[in-house]
């Protein structure tokens, strides 16, 4: 029998994909469900992003484009980077369009990991960040980001992680799934690391939209910070276009040289309507308001969850406030059950989907994901039942 690629041995399917077909097929067999596990927003894309597409499409954009991007969403990127992060890029040589964040993400590490070479990778995180390292045959050393320390790592973490092969610190911020980001002080104390060990930091700041207090720092704002700085994005939180599938890179023009590769062998390009669509959705005023009033709409559901917290007063359910995304980390470890156990009894016991903490790393054991991508009804119903089902373990 033929052998396969024994990398995948090391990389387990996602928890929410599982989570998700588990739920559909219980609600295809009646099960009332409510499903607090997909990270995608349950807002609709705005109309008139749907008909800059429409008139793409109508007008011939439906054939192979560039395959570094479009100059005008190259440009609609940089603007954007400028305006909300405060950080300069070439448009014509420091940003490639892709196929997502992920696709992002993908094309990042292609261009700057070795074979062997060691990644950082903070602990909890979203597993696609370790699995892709892995499957470009990188080696992940998992650096404690725990619950007592805001879910970032101890500074002193970092320092012990690092080996002579360590080439390359992920970061995640806002993180999916604990919502924390650090101080800028933070940041710029491991700008100044990565300087001095000669790192790259590659930093997915997906959810950067996405915060209820002070708004994050970009990795890359700081000085000298852009030379060894990855800047993987995409449109799909911020503008509710998860299944557009268009995200983009800000890296370095030689990082960008080896990523164009990794995307002309892996998508060729993003489909140009596509990428009209997503240079309206970065540059029309309207827009960046509809934009606005999602995250309002997130905070809002995020203030339900901390006063029902307050009102139904659990020993069982502890619930940190995350500082971004639209997610919360639950933390049930007085329980004393695996995270896995956890959430498959509250589905199966009360009906609500939930992705177990360990699936974004050791860290997560103990806690449960909850998201607030859903409605306020949704979000309510669904919190209620965990705190009353932990209760009565």
């Amino acid at each position: 029998m033929q052998s396969l690629n024994q990398q995948f041995e090391l990389i387990r399917q996602s928890a929410t994909v599982a989570m998700s077909d588990r739920i559909i097929a219980l609600k295809a067999s009646g099960k009332n469900i409510v499903g607090l596990q997909v990270g995608d927003p349950d807002f609709g894309t705005s109309p008139a992003i749907v008909d800059a597409a429409l008139q793409a499409m109508q007008s011939g954009l439906t054939h192979y484009g560039p395959s570094v991007g479009t100059l005008e969403l190259r440009k609609a990127i940089a603007a954007k980077l400028l305006r909300d992060e405060g950080v300069t890029y070439e448009p014509a040589s420091e940003i490639l369009v892709t196929h997502g964040g992920i696709h992002a993400y993908y094309t990042a590490m292609q261009s700057i990991l070795n074979p062997g070479d060691d990644v950082l990778v903070p602990d909890p995180s979203w597993a696609t960040h370790s699995n892709m390292a892995v499957m470009l045959r990188g080696n992940v050393i998992r650096v404690p980001a725990p619950a007592e320390n805001g879910f970032i790592p101890f500074f002193e973490s970092w320092e012990k992680a690092l080996t002579p092969k360590t080439r390359v610190i992920v970061l995640n911020y806002p993180s999916n799934p604990t919502g924390a980001y650090p101080t800028r002080a933070y940041l710029q104390e491991l700008q100044n690391f990565a300087k001095a060990h000669d790192l790259w930091i590659v930093s997915d700041e997906v959810y950067g939209s996405l915060y209820y207090g002070e708004r994050p720092t970009c990795a890359a704002a700081f000085e000298g910070a852009k030379e060894r700085t990855l800047i993987v994005n995409s449109l799909s939180k911020s503008y509710a276009m998860t299944g557009w599938r268009v995200g983009y890179l800000a890296a370095p023009a030689r990082v960008i040289e080896n990523a164009l590769k990794a995307g002309q062998n892996s998508i060729t390009c993003v489909a140009p309507f596509i990428q009209k669509a997503a240079t309206f959705a970065l540059t029309d005023p309207a827009i960046q308001e509809v934009t606005e009033n999602m995250r309002a709409a997130y905070g809002r559901r995020r203030e339900l969850v901390l006063r029902l917290s307050h009102k139904l007063v659990s020993d069982k359910v502890k619930v940190i406030p995350p500082q971004g995304a639209f997610y919360f980390f639950l933390d049930l470890r007085a329980l004393k059950m695996s995270s896995i156990e956890m959430c498959e009894k509250i589905l199966d016991e009360v009906g609500v989907g939930l992705v177990p903490g360990s699936a974004f790393g050791e860290q997560g054991e103990g806690f449960i994901r909850m998201t607030i991508a859903a409605s306020d009804e949704d979000v309510e119903a669904g919190f209620r039942k965990i705190v009353e089902w932990a209760e009565r373990q």
